[in-house]
C-alpha cells in the first residue's frame, strides 16, 4: 500500500465521525458491548490502543460488530502492525513514526495516521506522501493554537490531534481548517468501561458525534 492510498482511506475513517474514541481495555468480554454501545452512539470509528494485554482479542471481537472500524493504536514496531493486522484491524494509529514503522504498515497494507508533534516531521511524514497525521501529544505540543499556525504553511496536511482533548476542548480543535477529526478518550473512561455503563457511554458517544466541524 502507498502512503497516498493510505492517506485516503485513513482520510475516510476520519470523516466518519468528529471524534475517535481512543479505548483502553483489559478484559476482551467488554469489547463487543463497548463497540455496539459506541456505534450506537454514532462513533464508529474506534482506536483500541496495544497496552493491555487483552488488546488484540479486543480487536478481533470488536471487528465483528457491525457498524464498527476498528483500529490497533499505539503501534510502536513492525511486530505491532503484524499482530493488529492479523487481529482484524482495518486502521493503525502511533504516536510517532519511523522508516521500520512506516515499511511494516506499507508492507502489511495496514493504513497508518502516523504521529507528528512538529512543523519538521509533519513535512517529513508528507514528503513520503502522508497526507493525514495524528498530532500528538496535541495539548503538551502546543495544543489547537499550534495547529492552527500549522495551516496555512502545510495546507496539504489534515490532522487528527490527540492527547489531553476532551468535550471541552475538542470544539477547539473540530474548528480549525485542518483539522479532520479528534481522538479521546472521554467518551468511555476506563471506569465507566469496567462497570459495564453501556447506556452512559453511548449518552456521551451521541453527544461527540454532534460535534460540529
Amino acid at each position: 500500500m502507498t502512503p497516498d492510498h493510505a492517506s485516503t482511506l485513513t482520510a475516510e475513517v476520519c470523516a466518519l465521525a468528529p471524534v475517535i474514541p481512543v479505548l483502553v481495555v483489559k478484559d476482551a468480554a467488554h469489547a463487543a458491548p463497548l463497540a455496539r454501545a459506541l456505534v450506537a452512539g454514532g462513533l464508529p470509528a474506534l482506536e483500541v490502543t496495544l497496552r493491555t494485554p487483552a488488546a488484540l482479542d479486543v480487536i478481533r471481537e470488536m471487528a465483528t460488530v457491525e457498524g464498527g472500524v476498528v483500529g490497533a493504536g499505539t503501534l510502536l514496531t513492525p511486530a505491532d502492525v503484524e499482530r493488529a493486522k492479523e487481529a482484524g484491524a482495518s486502521f493503525g494509529v502511533s504516536p510517532g513514526a519511523t522508516p521500520l514503522l512506516l515499511e511494516a504498515a506499507e508492507a502489511n497494507d495496514l493504513p497508518l495516521l502516523p504521529g507528528a508533534a512538529s512543523a519538521t516531521e509533519a513535512m517529513a511524514l508528507l514528503e513520503r506522501g502522508y497526507r493525514v497525521q495524528k498530532f500528538f501529544p496535541a495539548e503538551a505540543a502546543g495544543g489547537a493554537s499550534f495547529l492552527k499556525s500549522l495551516a496555512s504553511p502545510l495546507p496539504q496536511i489534515r490532522f487528527c490531534p490527540t492527547g489531553g482533548i476532551g468535550a471541552d476542548n475538542a470544539p477547539d480543535y473540530l474548528a480549525l481548517p485542518n483539522v479532520a477529526c479528534v481522538g479521546g478518550s472521554w467518551v468511555a473512561t476506563g471506569a465507566m468501561v469496567e462497570a459495564g455503563d453501556w447506556d452512559g457511554i453511548t449518552a456521551l458517544a451521541a453527544a461527540a458525534a454532534k460535534l460540529p466541524r
